[in-house]
């Protein structure tokens, strides 16, 4: 899935489910490291920003506008926006969008830090950029997957998953021995402040 499909979403979403009595736009904010899109109005009642991770009911503030958007072929289904998001996120394995409530309704996509010049930046060897890497494209990663793909001892690993950790950059998941796997830093966390 194309990741601007979830930019697409997002513009319709914000469209859609605007508070059109307050006297403001939409705005999409463009920042060096994120890109946000902001709605007038807040959540409709009963629907919390955990509800959003999961199937939602679809409240229309706009029946009009929500119409005209169907009719385009603009929405596929009711309640489907912030899921189609998630998902074409993940399928291009950038950052899940943040959700979050500010004065209006926030959607916030953030840049792939976990690029090869953001990585030599930290100053980390390549093997630990390379560990890095593998995570971003793979979505996980164990100290046994690094043996084998760095030809390294389980010593060398766990040193390079500790210095990855420090700086931030992954995370450990799981119990402690083979149940253990690491993951980028933040991933899974698409609620604002989760």
């Amino acid at each position: 899935m194309d990741p601007l499909i979830a930019l697409r979403e997002a513009v319709v979403n914000a469209i859609c489910h605007r508070e059109c009595p307050i006297p403001s736009h939409v705005e999409i904010r463009i920042h060096e490291d994120r890109l946000e899109f902001w709605s007038p109005g807040r959540l409709p009642h009963g629907i919390g920003l955990q509800d959003l991770l999961h199937s939602h009911s679809s409240v229309l503030r706009n029946l009009g506008i929500s119409t005209v958007l169907y009719d385009l072929e603009l929405v596929e289904r009711w309640g489907s926006g912030i899921q189609r998001m998630r998902e074409a996120c993940e399928e291009a394995r950038v950052p899940a969008p943040a959700f979050s409530e500010d004065r209006g309704f926030l959607v916030t996509f953030r840049a792939d830090q976990f690029n090869l010049e953001y990585l030599r930046s930290q100053d980390l060897n390549d093997r630990q950029i390379g560990i890095v890497l593998t995570v971003r494209d793979k979505g996980q990663i164990t100290n046994s997957d690094i043996q084998k793909a760095f030809g390294v001892s389980k010593r060398q690993a766990s040193d390079d998953l500790a210095i990855l950790e420090s700086r931030h950059l992954i995370e450990r998941r799981g119990t402690t021995g083979r149940g253990t796997h690491y993951v980028l830093k933040g991933a899974e966390r698409a609620v604002k402040g989760q």
